[in-house]
């Protein structure tokens, strides 16, 4: 039989997806004041591997990445999740640029094995948590690097998306190194 323990802790992170690329430091604020500091920032980069979000959020859309220095338990993904989505209405109702939605978000976590997404929308590889949230496995960690399933998006499968998720797993490996050291 095996023992139940509590998770570990994991990294949060979130992807933002705007056409208004002078949106990045707000989105950046905003994200902040509901889960606290930003350790990691990737670079911006172009998204045009699909046209599913033309018509809600227009073309030329532009990608980046932000990861928190405080570690959460698994299931406050919910919370995250719904609070993005908090923030997402926010900005659409505040801010008038011609889209009905001016910025995407999308949190997610990383372990040292694996990359999770958080979803509203249930598939045959999401798990349902509560709330009306589930949660995917996106890429799985082996032999030093991210691999993508069969549902993996595009996206997720590009050198530059794997470039900054390796350094967030590096962050958060020692994140845990001096949690094991703190509590030995």
């Amino acid at each position: 039989m095996g023992t139940i323990s509590p998770p570990q802790p994991v990294k949060l992170f979130c992807g933002v997806l705007t056409r208004f690329e002078d949106l990045f430091p707000e989105i950046k604020r905003s994200l902040e004041d509901s889960f606290g500091a930003v350790d990691a920032e990737s670079d911006t980069l172009k998204f045009d591997f699909t046209s599913y979000y033309e018509k809600t959020m227009g073309t030329g859309l532009l990608r980046k990445f932000y990861s928190f220095e405080a570690l959460i338990t698994p299931d406050r993904i919910v919370e995250a999740k719904i609070r993005t989505n908090e923030i997402e209405e926010e900005f659409a109702r505040r801010i008038q640029l011609g889209v009905p939605r001016p910025i995407n978000l999308d949190p997610g976590y990383i372990t040292l094995s694996k990359l999770t997404l958080a979803s509203t929308k249930d598939y045959s590889h999401r798990i349902y948590l509560r709330r009306g949230i589930y949660v995917e496995v996106t890429l799985k960690f082996q032999s030093g690097r991210f691999l993508p399933w069969p549902w993996t998006y595009p996206d997720y499968q590009t050198p530059e998306y794997h470039k900054f998720f390796l350094l967030v797993r590096e962050l958060y490996a020692e994140q845990l190194r001096r949690l094991s050291t703190r509590y030995a």
